[in-house]
């Protein structure tokens, strides 16, 4: 077998192979076309042989002069003239005894005849047999030659014909056998090329080496990204995992190739962007107690859906960092307000001391001093975690911005968290709660705005309540409140606080529980277990 260059060029290489595979088939199927018109010429001619055979031993001159020995004097000219009437290589006319009465080489008559299928011939049976006589390969009817009415043999007649080899029978029909091969070759050569520049289209034109280079490189750099990977097929079967998805998702080892999407991560999306065809940027999800960041979007060939890929971010780490950003943010926000307060505060002092109400304004001062104090010593003591008391700060003097009331009920206490909630998830479960009363509040027109905290950690249980005098949460859509996007914000940009406030009680093993009162308002209980 040939082997192609390494050094060729894919097109060419599907050009000569697919060539060579074309003229193979041709050959073969030419030497098994060749056998095949041999192998009917031979039966055919047997036929024909027997037909003359059977006639001149039915021939009286025959029967009556076969078993003279001087007989030949009248067979032979028979023999003779049948033969080249018929076209046939030769008749011989043979007696009991084996010798030859004719024969188209006149110095072989009277000698004996060859081949081993005389010996059944002259036991009464008709035989047709390919035989190498010295003319050359024939195929010979021997029939035996009856008298008496047929009840006494006295001899046989040989018919032979000789048949053409494979190569004669090439040799006759060697102009069309090159024009077919000819007209075949043209026709595979031109496939050939229209079949590799089919290939190398869908290729994008690259060389298998660029293409294993380029795929070695996409491997290395899906493995090398800090953001996860994952890509399904029509199947919606996994093709591509890289380590930082199963790093960030937990699934254990890249077993999961080649896997229904959903029996690996239960709650994907991908199928759906895969049914829909459209993408999902930037959207926030909690799988597996991991927060990310995720972009989803279909594969497209030649404007058909063929797969969907997944990219995307861990936000738990973020969110981790967060904590103590939260708690600085809550710290700012809340001197943003105080300062603001203070402005005020401080106007207020001086129009008293303009006055001449110094005594008022001493009051003033000592009064505003106890209540900030009061606030402050209150969430040292009973709020051991810095980011839970700076963001309830944050949020208690947010309240006191759009004059709203927030009162956290003097029982608070906490000073642990169970296993399954660190202090990040809190914050974030926390901030939106009191965030969704403040925002409530604001745009309420009820004389008394008013919001109730409650946090304790008391009975191996995280008891959380958030209480506000808004106008309330309607009953149509209160089921819905919870769901990823969902938002009563006309604002761009939310939808994912109780989504996400809902994911991390989830997480932990516990339960939220919603209830807007008749007196009107709404309240969050949340209890998680230790």
């Amino acid at each position: 077998m040939f082997k192609v260059g390494n050094n060729l060029k894919l097109s060419t290489k599907i050009v000569i192979l697919s060539f060579f595979s074309v003229l193979l088939v041709i050959l073969v199927g030419g030497l098994v076309m060749v056998k095949r018109v041999a192998d009917t010429m031979e039966n055919e001619m047997g036929m024909r042989a027997l037909a003359i055979a059977r006639t001149m031993a039915q021939m009286p001159p025959i029967q009556d002069n076969i078993e003279n020995p001087e007989g030949w004097k009248i067979i032979q000219p028979i023999a003779e003239k049948t033969r080249v009437a018929t076209g046939t290589e030769y008749i011989v006319v043979v007696g009991m005894n084996g010798l030859r009465y004719s024969h188209p080489v006149a110095d072989r008559i009277g000698k004996p005849f060859t081949g081993e299928d005389l010996a059944p011939a002259l036991s009464d049976q008709e035989i047709i047999s390919p035989a190498r006589g010295v003319l050359g390969p024939s195929i010979r009817a021997l029939v035996p030659v009856k008298i008496d009415d047929g009840t006494r043999q006295v001899g046989v007649v040989a018919v032979g014909i000789l048949t053409p080899t494979p190569v004669s029978i090439y040799h006759s029909i060697r102009l069309e056998v090159f024009l077919v091969f000819l007209l075949c070759s043209m026709l595979g050569f031109l496939g050939s090329i229209f079949l590799a520049r089919r290939i190398k289209k869908a290729m994008f034109r690259m060389e298998p080496e660029e293409i294993a280079t380029l795929l070695e490189e996409r491997i290395a750099l899906f493995q090398a990204l800090g953001e996860g990977i994952i890509a399904i097929d029509s199947q919606c079967r996994i093709t591509v995992l890289n380590a930082a998805a199963i790093r960030i998702l937990g699934l254990g080892d890249n077993s999961h190739t080649g896997r229904i999407i959903t029996d690996v991560i239960a709650d994907s999306s991908l199928p759906r962007v895969l049914e829909s065809g459209e993408p999902e940027y930037n959207q926030e999800r909690l799988i597996n107690n991991v927060v990310i960041i995720t972009n989803r979007v279909p594969v497209r060939v030649s404007g058909v859906v063929v797969g969907a890929v997944a990219t995307f971010r861990d936000r738990t780490e973020i969110h981790r960092l967060a904590e103590e950003l939260t708690g600085v943010k809550a710290f700012v926000e809340a001197l943003r307000v105080q300062n603001h307060e203070h402005l005020n505060r401080l106007h207020t002092i001086a129009g008293l001391i303009q006055l001449k109400q110094h005594s008022d304004a001493l009051e003033y001062v000592f009064d505003v001093t106890e209540e900030q104090q009061n606030i402050t010593t209150f969430l040292t003591r009973r709020i051991k975690d810095n980011s839970i008391a700076g963001l309830i700060l944050g949020k208690y003097s947010r309240a006191r911005e759009i004059r709203a009331n927030m009162t956290i009920d003097p029982d608070s206490l906490l000073s642990r968290l169970p296993g399954k909630l660190d202090s990040n998830a809190l914050v974030v479960i926390m901030g939106n709660l009191l965030e969704n009363a403040i925002h409530a509040l604001k745009s309420s027109t009820g004389e008394e705005k008013n919001i109730y905290l409650y946090i304790s950690d008391r009975n191996r249980l995280i008891n959380i309540i958030v209480r506000d005098s808004g106008p309330g949460i309607p009953v149509p859509i209160r089921e819905c409140i919870f769901k990823n996007g969902f938002s009563t914000k006309s604002e761009a940009g939310h939808g994912l606080g109780l989504y996400i406030v809902k994911e991390h009680v989830k997480a932990a093993g516990g339960s939220i529980f919603v209830e807007c009162p008749p007196e009107g308002g709404t309240v969050f209980e949340i209890n998680i277990p230790f």
